[in-house]
């Protein structure tokens, strides 16, 4: 496991850099999909381990080929459909379902190269279920995933240990989807469960279209509130009174500087130590650095003010906002500094640039 996720970050760095000049599904295949499964540790040049082309008959049709079968003792353990990289999967799931039933594969990989969607007989034996277990995207590499992965490494695969997990997999991933549908828009139902034990009235139309925007209130104070938590904990750990770098001052070496003073408050503390949490799948957080001045916050890679990713402006209660330095240099309000999470993929899509 030691050198696994190493690997998979260093291909999908590679992925990054080289997905705009692949422009065919053969393409595809050969620059990103089998890298992957060799990553795997598959042998994708011996056929009696991973079978291009295999010959899935379905009903009356004869000859249906499945992209890729990784294969064990001469039969399918896992097929493979695969897609150009900037071809989107949601149509081509019924393509696999298909095949699935007619072999005895017991899991199936559908994959642009960047998006590889893991599908198994959860629901019903023999009949591969419409949604998957298990979602791994090469391009934003979290480090929780690659432990998932890593069971479906060549050395490591076992079926039952698989299929053990398969279960918590997908609905541990539902309710994650379901929260995040939530956290953006409390439906009716949602709001009425949370009334249940605090609301003494009728839960009427009305009263849950007046809780709604409570609910959703509440909801981030509660999150912002274990953030801060953590954030407390790991601006302890940052000691930044004696270990920052010169290019980041500490507090006091701030606060005692001439004029014109500028002061980092703990507000723009809390919203690098939270750009920085959003980072650390992608780069070493050590390389991410900030710079305090009057007029905002900087945040950048290397110490190199060219390499800004984004701005903040916390000063005002009234008027904060963060800008990303992207080619329109984007400006977006924020209510708090927690607001900053909702800004994850921008984030990661501006730091890119500099890697």
């Amino acid at each position: 496991m030691e050198d696994f996720p190493e690997l998979i970050k260093a291909l999908s760095k590679r992925v990054h850099k080289i997905k705009d000049n692949i422009l065919t599904e053969e393409a595809t295949k050969t620059s990103v999909i089998m890298p992957f499964f060799q990553a795997l540790n598959y042998d994708v040049f011996n056929p009696e381990e991973f079978l291009p082309e295999f010959v899935a008959d379905v009903g009356i049709k004869k000859g249906e080929k499945v992209d890729y079968a990784i294969m064990r003792n001469g039969e399918p353990l896992i097929l493979i459909e695969a897609k150009s990289i900037h071809e989107p999967l949601e149509r081509h799931d019924s393509q696999l379902f298909r095949y699935f039933g007619t072999t005895k594969a017991k899991f199936a990989i559908l994959t642009n190269g960047a998006i590889y969607r893991f599908y198994t007989d959860l629901e019903e034996q023999n009949k591969m279920d419409d949604t998957p277990f298990f979602e791994f995207n090469l391009l934003d590499v979290r480090d929780n995933q690659i432990a998932e992965l890593y069971k479906f490494r060549r050395e490591n695969f076992d079926v039952e240990n698989i299929l053990t997990t398969a279960s918590e997999l997908k609905y541990t991933n539902e309710i994650k989807l379901f929260l995040t549908k939530q956290w953006e828009n409390p439906s009716e139902a949602f709001v009425a469960f949370i009334l249940s034990d605090i609301y003494p009235g009728k839960k009427t139309k009305q009263v849950l279209e007046k809780f709604n925007g409570v609910v959703k209130k509440s909801l981030k104070q509660f999150v912002n509130d274990a953030l801060n938590d953590k954030l407390k904990v790991a601006l302890a750990n940052t000691n930044l009174d004696t270990e920052a770098p010169k290019t980041t001052p500490s507090l006091q070496e701030v606060a005692a500087a001439e004029e014109p003073q500028i002061i980092t408050t703990e507000e723009e503390i809390e919203g690098y130590v939270i750009i920085k949490m959003l980072l650390r799948d992608l780069i070493d957080v050590e390389r991410v650095q900030y710079r305090d001045n009057l007029s905002y916050f900087n945040v950048l890679l290397d110490n190199n003010i060219r390499k800004w990713i984004c701005r903040l402006g916390l000063d005002r209660q009234n008027n904060k906002w963060i800008q990303f330095n992207d080619d329109a240099k984007t400006t977006i309000n924020i209510n708090s500094v927690s607001d900053i999470l909702e800004h994850k993929d921008k984030i990661l899509e501006v730091a890119k640039k500099f890697i």
